[in-house]
């Protein structure tokens, strides 16, 4: 099993708690119609174990993606727009490089022999993954306007089958 910037590679792709849970704050927070919102606010209405949140929202705020208002009035708001956080970009905020190979990026694994060119398939697995994660935003979730392309990939019926 390979371990892929929160997620996990076998013989189908997982996503760790933790990155769902980083990727639905963001988007709770993008979708907000009042801010700063509470992170109290956010485990509500996501469903998150409210200590688990307040450490993934000071993994956002350290990598500037969420700033944090304190007092009675206080709570969380993107530092930026959501059209331009990527949900690559909370992956990476919460779980580091989007493709690892036993902790190394895939450009620095060398294999030998028969198994030479599996550097090429982690490598084109990235690229793939940046395909969907660096193409959708905060905001394309928040309003349900998904690109085009991810849309096509997720209608097509191979997408749904479990192997």
């Amino acid at each position: 099993m390979h371990r892929i910037g929160g997620i996990e590679e076998n013989d189908r792709v997982r996503v760790s708690a933790k990155a769902d849970y980083a990727v639905r704050a963001a988007v709770e927070i993008a979708a907000s119609d009042h801010l700063p919102i509470k992170a109290e606010e956010i485990a509500n209405h996501q469903a998150i174990p409210l200590t688990f949140l307040v450490k993934i929202l000071h993994e956002l705020r350290t990598a500037g993606l969420v700033r944090t208002q304190r007092g009675p009035d206080g709570g969380h708001e993107l530092a930026r727009p959501a059209a331009e956080i990527s949900i690559a970009d909370v992956l990476r905020a919460v779980e580091g490089p989007l493709a690892e190979v036993r902790g190394t990026p895939p450009e620095s694994v060398h294999y030998m022999g028969s198994a030479e060119p599996l550097q090429r398939v982690w490598i084109a697995l990235r690229t793939n993954m940046r395909g969907v994660l660096e193409t959708v935003s905060l905001a394309d979730i928040a309003g349900d306007q998904l690109p085009a392309q991810v849309d096509a990939l997720a209608e097509n019926r191979e997408s749904w089958v479990t192997r």
